[in-house]
């Protein structure tokens, strides 16, 4: 492929890239309009007359554009530096008299050095996007041996005295025992109500009658049996002694059977509930 092919080429592709991506600069001048990646390709080619282009309408335009460019993205600014730069420059030298051979690099030489250049540039960029697409190290792989992080482990260490534990024991104690224990009134069954009850149970009968089974109307709650049963059981034992009733039992633990003793007068039965109330 010759320089010139490659510069078309190049000059295209940069074209179209930044048809689709960035902004492309429009040359209004003497002779043609367009984007400037085409009439830097044509006046390579030879197309397009570079001396009838009023170069101070092209380097106002291109001031215009490159401080708009220059604030979206400076490399863009860039691009557009050298190549505004080249046709100015490749203008100047088809304006002045041919030189004589010897003085210095021609027209056609200077276009092929920008070509050059240009080549470099653009494989420079594609090797730079190649090594971005890469695999990173720390990002995409890791290598082996990559320090880890190391938990904390906190554990408490306590560097108190037996005098500090002593101390504190005492001091809890004392509050333990400063507080006021306020203990809750339990309900209490009296004697006297007992007996009442009990000679209600045996009456004017002398049948057998359990005790237990007769005291449970009086269990209003559960926590009354033990002070109805006590106070009962107390009331009987007295009442036996006194002559009034009689209690019976057939083994240990056996339910209490209790009745009125014979010949027992109820009137005395009941002076002595008065009495002992």
């Amino acid at each position: 492929m010759s320089a010139d092919e490659f510069d078309t080429t190049l000059t295209a592709t940069l074209g179209d890239d930044r048809g689709t991506t960035e902004p492309a600069m429009i040359v209004d001048v003497e002779g043609f309009e367009g984007p400037l990646d085409l009439l830097l390709a044509l006046a390579r080619q030879q197309k397009v007359d570079l001396s009838k282009i009023s170069i101070l309408a092209l380097a106002d335009q291109y001031l215009i554009f490159v401080e708009a460019a220059r604030q979206l993205r400076l490399e863009l600014a860039a691009d557009y530096l050298v190549m505004a730069a080249w046709l100015a420059y490749l203008k100047s030298r088809l304006l002045l008299p041919e030189a004589a051979p010897g003085e210095g690099p021609s027209a056609e030489d200077m276009a092929l050095a920008l070509a050059n250049r240009l080549r470099r540039l653009e494989a420079i960029r594609e090797f730079a996007a190649r090594l971005m697409d890469r695999p990173q190290l720390n990002r995409d792989i890791f290598a082996r041996g990559a320090p880890e992080p190391i938990a904390e482990i906190k554990r408490p260490e306590f560097t108190a005295t037996l005098y500090d534990l002593l101390s504190a024991y005492s001091t809890q104690r004392q509050r333990s025992v400063l507080s006021r224990v306020r203990f809750k009134q339990r309900t209490v069954w009296s004697l006297a109500e007992a007996r009442a009850a009990l000679e209600r149970l045996i009456g004017q009968s002398s049948d057998w009658s359990r005790i237990d089974s007769f005291l449970l109307s009086y269990m209003v709650e559960p926590a009354l049996a033990p002070t109805v049963f006590a106070s009962s059981f107390a009331s009987a034992l007295e009442m036996v002694r006194e002559g009034l009733a009689e209690i019976h039992q057939k083994e240990s633990f056996a339910p209490i059977y209790m009745r009125k003793r014979v010949g027992a007068n109820a009137n005395t039965m009941t002076h002595d509930a008065q009495e002992n109330a």
